[in-house]
């Protein structure tokens, strides 16, 4: 069973990370903070007397359910919110309930088609060129990068050194700088 303290450093040692995972997958800051807040307390408040060993692969479950909860509630909320607005303006027959929405400035929705495909064709070639980078490299590369561990969590998850890591890396971001360079992105 963990003890309070290992819950509690669990948590701290989990919490950045879960919040860049929601953040990526729900594109929006205070959204992704109430899911891993609403996982942290499921997690603490049901599997608190679980194994310390239990408590990574238990949050992950969590955090993934947290997160299609989130996007279950915006499809029925979002399909409501269409509902009434057209409800509203029934006399007006140029209505379109899409005008009535307004997007901030940067986010995904702001973009118009022509950025959302511009940006999701950038994602594609960045993966690709990912991919083709050497498994060592690209291991670490996501697990500094994408999972966002610091040296020496990435040394022991890798079962190497600190400097192993730093070269993997090293090495990792010149390819990829290269490669998108020479395709035209500047990042």
């Amino acid at each position: 069973m963990a003890s309070d303290k290992e819950l509690a450093d669990f948590l701290a040692g989990v919490e950045r990370r879960a919040f860049k995972q929601t953040v990526y997958a729900v594109r929006d800051d205070d959204a992704a903070l109430d899911i891993v807040q609403d996982a942290m307390i499921k997690l603490a408040e049901k599997y608190g007397d679980r194994p310390a060993a239990e408590l990574p692969l238990l949050f992950q479950r969590i955090l993934q359910n947290a997160t299609h909860d989130y996007f279950r509630r915006q499809k029925v909320r979002n399909t409501w919110v269409s509902l009434f607005s057209s409800l509203g303006n029934a006399e007006d027959e140029e209505f379109d309930p899409l005008e009535t929405l307004e997007s901030e400035a940067g986010s995904v929705g702001a973009e118009s088609s022509e950025q959302a495909l511009e940006r999701d064709q950038v994602l594609a070639l960045i993966d690709a060129e990912i991919q083709k980078l050497p498994a060592r490299q690209r291991e670490a590369f996501l697990m500094r990068y994408w999972e966002d561990m610091d040296v020496a969590e990435t040394a022991a998850a890798m079962g190497c050194s600190e400097g192993s890591v730093k070269t993997h890396c090293s090495r990792a971001t010149h390819t990829l700088a290269a490669a998108l360079k020479a395709k035209g992105i500047t990042l």
